[in-house]
């Protein structure tokens, strides 16, 4: 733990592999108006990270680059005008997303609605883990598809960090819930709600299923218009990784989007009230110390991992 007005942080030297990451000692972030500062416990870990490590796209970098959204931590310092939070709280939340938020740092500042109070019932790694992961969750199948009781709703890449959740949020809304996930997975997923499950590496989805109310595409490239086909009329498709992968529904009676995660904190106390009344677990495939981001960064990208990496900071 750095002393003073510095802190340690992950910045990113150059845009390009895991490598690139290199502790650095900073200056603390200090808190606007309508902002926290908050003393980072955990840092969350979300494809998005590695994403734009590579290329630097999409994102409103500050100088250094420092990456990293998912936070949970302790609330060190208040800027003016703020009224909800004090020093001392217990808060997590997704903080400035699509700008730079730096959690991969032993402080960050944000707005203060873009955290919420975390609940008792998890610790720090727990609440690290859920904010990116379950707001894209929640906004596709409730603000975007407006999930319903008894729709029938499948889940690609259903063992992964946003799949496992929507499985849980799917079931928490009376859905039908169909995942698609290797085998070694499925007494995973039973466990978590999931009512039909299919392993991708044996059996097509799109020549088994049909008449499906809403897909959640969180792998992209063909799987959207292989998804179209299991669709019934008036279905939804919402593709997670890029606008590219999101297929064309000329003639079909069927709608078709790519959607953007967004700061949120009444989605988040909406997750909170899931995971209160034990409807909503986060599994945590691996915890790092924050200076093996790298570590984390290959591991996300085998495509092998269950539920979500969370960085440890304090």
């Amino acid at each position: 733990m750095s002393t003073g007005d510095t802190m340690r942080a992950m910045i990113v030297r150059e845009w390009g592999g895991p490598e690139v990451l290199t502790l650095a000692e900073l200056a603390r972030p200090e808190p606007g108006v309508g902002e926290i500062q908050v003393r980072v416990h955990a840092a969350g870990v979300n494809p998005v990270d590695w994403k734009t490590r590579a290329s630097g796209s999409l994102i409103a970098w500050g100088t250094p680059p420092i990456l990293g959204w998912d936070v949970s931590g302790v609330v060190s310092a208040v800027g003016p005008g703020v009224s909800l939070f004090q020093p001392g709280d217990e808060v997590f939340g997704m903080p400035s997303f699509p700008a730079q938020a730096g959690a991969y740092a032993e402080y960050v500042v944000g707005p203060t609605r873009h955290f919420v109070r975390k609940p008792r019932e998890i610790d720090h790694i727990q609440a690290a883990a859920l904010p990116l992961a379950a707001l894209t969750a929640w906004q596709t199948l409730v603000d975007t598809a407006g999930v319903r009781a008894g729709q029938r709703v499948l889940i690609h890449a259903a063992a992964g960090g946003v799949g496992h959740l929507a499985v849980q949020i799917a079931k928490a809304r009376g859905a039908y819930v169909i995942g698609t996930a290797r085998a070694d997975k499925h007494d995973f997923l039973r466990d978590l709600g999931a009512d039909e499950l299919i392993d991708y590496s044996a059996v097509d989805f799109a020549e088994t299923l049909r008449d499906v109310d809403i897909v959640v595409d969180g792998i992209g490239g063909a799987y959207g218009e292989r998804s179209l086909r299991v669709l019934r009329p008036g279905g939804h498709l919402v593709t997670l990784p890029d606008a590219d992968s999101v297929p064309d529904t000329t003639g079909r009676d069927v709608r078709a989007g790519w959607t953007v995660v967004e700061p949120d904190a009444t989605g988040l106390r909406e997750i909170v009230d899931l995971i209160t009344t034990g409807r909503l677990r986060v599994e945590i495939d691996t915890v790092l110390p924050l200076t093996e981001a790298a570590k984390a960064h290959l591991l996300g990208e085998s495509g092998r991992t269950r539920g979500k990496i969370v960085l440890s900071v304090a």
